[in-house]
């Protein structure tokens, strides 16, 4: 369960919202007298009196239970509300009553970044619906006054208590995070920078510090710096949805399209037991395309057989790994530019085999199976690669998949 669920739902709502309400159409016909309460629900919820909102979602709730646009906005609003409630059973139910609100708005077709956000936030939260912010008490308490604080607008009062809970837990990067957010709401963008590069530094490897930064420069134009705190977050937590979201939020602001990088291997290999394993290649494959995807698959049936235990000899069943898959497809690689002899300069006309080709090149392809092919067995060895390699995942993401930001106007 994410640390801090609270604030970090709060402060998605804050960066996504205004792209729901404006991208979101109206699910039924409404009567004069609904639609002038919604737009008043919403201009609070604009202008951050959110605990002023509720009770107005809450009654257009009760009028209209199919609304999606108000089952999210509810949803948000009692996030808020749960953190001014110091009776932690109390607001743990208030998260759990937020949660399924926001699942109903998903079971009638809301798709917006909010919701999911949300619902991903929300999802590991305990039966009990309990946050805990610190194993202090101290510093856990002054985490939950400093969030009374911020939901009721009061941001130097919420930077003080989010100071004391650092203070007394040096280590919690999310009190210096929620520093940095309570500047930002603040609009000190100066020391809110500060202060999210501080949490990042306490743990490199949390998305939200460089995610909600990413959001900050880019709401102030400064689309270079958010780009590349966009891809910092998904190199951070890339088998999370959330900060592949922040990213092609940073895309739609900059009316551009990310690239899907995929190479499609068309060898299969199907293990049966330790004898007996068949390849299967694609159909359609020329002769030299056909020749470099057997040798992938032939490699692949090695790690099957063999390879697997002598490299994971404390892993007791085979499992998909980064050097089976990097092996594979760097063999195939080879073969396609020249089989041992000079290297081609160019590459091969079979366009997955191109792509491959252009990705060895580039010495690229452990970060592009890690982050465009990963399946959950290859998943388990990111942590050991990105501790070693963090540059080169995040040079893959720019030169791969993140197109550079538009030139100022």
């Amino acid at each position: 369960m994410p640390l801090h669920v609270t604030k970090k739902a709060l402060f998605v709502v804050i960066f996504t919202f205004g792209l729901f309400i404006s991208s979101a159409a109206s699910q039924t016909s409404q009567d004069d007298a609904y639609k002038a309460e919604k737009q008043a629900a919403f201009d609070l919820y604009r202008a951050d009196h959110k605990l002023e909102a509720l009770p107005t979602f809450e009654a257009l709730a009760l009028k209209n239970p199919t609304d999606r646009e108000v089952l999210v906005a509810l949803g948000a609003c009692l996030v808020a509300h749960s953190a001014i409630l110091q009776d932690k059973d109390a607001a743990g139910r208030e998260l759990l009553r937020a949660r399924d609100i926001l699942l109903r708005a998903k079971e009638l077709g809301s798709t917006s970044t909010l919701m999911l956000n949300l619902l991903d936030t929300l999802q590991g939260v305990s039966s009990s619906g309990q946050v805990k912010y610190s194993d202090i008490p101290e510093a856990d308490q002054a985490f939950r006054d400093a969030e009374a604080a911020f939901v009721k607008n009061d941001y130097p009062e919420a930077i003080k208590f989010y100071t004391k809970a650092l203070d007394l837990d040096p280590k919690n990067a999310h009190a210096a995070l929620f520093i940095g957010d309570s500047y930002f709401a603040a609009k000190d963008y100066s020391n809110a920078g500060e202060w999210y590069e501080r949490a990042s530094q306490l743990d490199p490897n949390n998305e939200t510090a460089y995610r909600y930064y990413a959001d900050m420069l880019t709401k102030n134009g400064e689309m270079e710096k958010a780009r590349t705190k966009a891809i910092q977050a998904v190199v951070a937590d890339p088998y999370n949805a959330i900060p592949w979201r922040g990213l092609q939020q940073w895309a739609n602001a900059n009316h551009i399209q990310l690239n899907r990088v995929v190479v499609k291997t068309p060898a299969s290999v199907e293990q049966k037991d330790e004898k007996n394993i068949t390849i299967t290649l694609g159909s359609g494959q020329k002769d030299d395309a056909g020749a470099a995807w057997m040798v992938y698959g032939m490699i692949k049936a090695t790690w099957h057989t063999e390879e697997f235990k002598k490299h994971f000899p404390d892993e007791k069943e085979y499992r998909h790994s980064l050097a089976e898959e990097s092996a594979a497809l760097n063999g195939a690689a080879d073969l396609a530019s020249g089989n041992g002899k000079k290297k081609s300069s160019k590459p091969p006309k079979d366009p997955d085999l191109a792509l491959l080709w252009k990705l060895q090149q580039a010495g690229m392809i452990e970060p592009y199976i890690l982050l465009s092919a990963a399946d959950q067995g290859i998943a388990r060895d990111y942590g050991a690669y990105r501790e070693k390699n963090r540059s080169k995942l995040e040079e893959y993401m720019s030169t791969f998949v993140v197109p550079p930001a538009p030139p100022k106007k």
